[in-house]
């Protein structure tokens, strides 16, 4: 196994490669984001850089001094509590992300992710903000997703677009996704004004456009309502998509089409909207090679952070940014990546 270095699967598989088969797969990465995202192929220096990582020996590794980002979280208190089955409150997990393993920021978060949902229980949600401010030093954030599916029947009033688009109806179905995100940007409106009224420090918009361009258009107008009312709120928008969902097709905001819009213009539009700060997000292949997809994830990062006027810190953990499709990320990926998107995609933080 000398000639060998292991590397692993999309899908987390251990599997052993060639230097020569994982510049391979780096180039051939790179290429397919080149190719379907418009994005600037990476430097020979970068490639070989990115090599060169993907081939250290110590099984994790670390960025240079001076190349540190700062780490974000969505579903920030959920990560012990639901996907480690750790019995604690949200306030418990706030302090041991804090005190224990030193995050920079902290989301506290409801169980049923989504603002919708929220809206019937805002000032137990609010309290927790305000207690959870008492106790922490870092920066909290209130957190959720749009969600603007839930808006259709049988959970809201508004029809279901994607039961009358195979009927053909058409302007039926996009006339509810303007009413759906309507509904969605007013509801994320009040609920992220209590909570900047209850002192959190931010608000994350996560999965935006999970619901295609209408979805998207919905966090895009009501991070810009919020940056106009509270200028010292710090807003993160967080993709669900490498590109945009053109379900309507025919939105736009501040003048550009929503639909299609990989991360180099997706930051844009974010911007444009008034946050600070923008997630991207590039799927992980579970049947391409972890090379491959860091590969990939690198080249729109890059695109995206040559253009950026704001952070971008770019989603970096189970099936998203490179890191392969499981429930617990190897750490063995998880700090390539890291530092891959640090030092050469030139992010911000993760």
């Amino acid at each position: 196994m000398n000639d060998k270095y292991f590397t692993r699967m999309g899908d987390g598989e251990g599997v052993w490669m060639s230097k020569e088969q994982i510049r391979e797969e780096v180039l051939a990465g790179m290429e397919d984001a080149v190719t379907k995202g418009k994005s600037q192929p990476m430097s020979s220096g970068d490639l070989d850089y990115l090599v060169e990582i993907l081939t250290m020996p110590e099984k994790n590794v670390s960025v240079e001094r001076g190349h540190e980002g700062i780490t974000t979280y969505d579903a920030g208190t959920l990560k012990m509590a639901v996907r480690s089955g750790i019995p604690i409150d949200s306030s418990t997990a706030l302090l041991i992300h804090e005190r224990v393993l030193c995050s920079d920021t902290m989301e506290i978060c409801n169980t049923d992710y989504s603002y919708k949902q929220i809206k019937n229980i805002v000032s137990e949600e609010a309290m927790a903000i305000e207690r959870a401010q008492m106790n922490c030093i870092m920066p909290i954030f209130y957190g959720a997703m749009p969600n603007m599916g839930l808006y259709t029947k049988p959970d809201g009033p508004v029809d279901n677009w994607s039961e009358l688009l195979p009927q053909g109806k058409v302007l039926e179905a996009m006339e509810a996704q303007e009413k759906a995100a309507a509904l969605c940007t007013n509801d994320m409106v009040y609920i992220c004004s209590i909570m900047a009224e209850a002192g959190a420090c931010g608000i994350q918009f996560d999965t935006a456009g999970a619901s295609g361009d209408a979805d998207m258009l919905a966090a895009l107008q009501a991070s810009k309502i919020l940056s106009q009312k509270y200028p010292d709120l710090s807003i993160t928008i967080g993709m669900a998509n490498e590109f945009t969902l053109g379900m309507h097709g025919r939105l736009k905001f501040e003048g550009e089409k929503l639909a299609g819009q990989y991360p180099a213009k997706q930051v844009k539009s974010v911007a444009a909207a008034g946050a600070h700060s923008y997630g991207p997000v590039i799927n992980t292949n579970s049947s391409r090679s972890f090379a491959w997809n860091l590969s990939r994830s690198l080249t729109y990062v890059q695109e995206a952070t040559r253009v950026a006027t704001i952070p971008v810190l770019p989603n970096v953990g189970m099936g998203v940014g490179g890191i392969p499709l499981t429930n617990t990320s190897p750490t063995d990926c998880t700090s390539r990546t890291s530092k891959a998107m640090l030092e050469i995609g030139k992010a911000d933080g993760l």
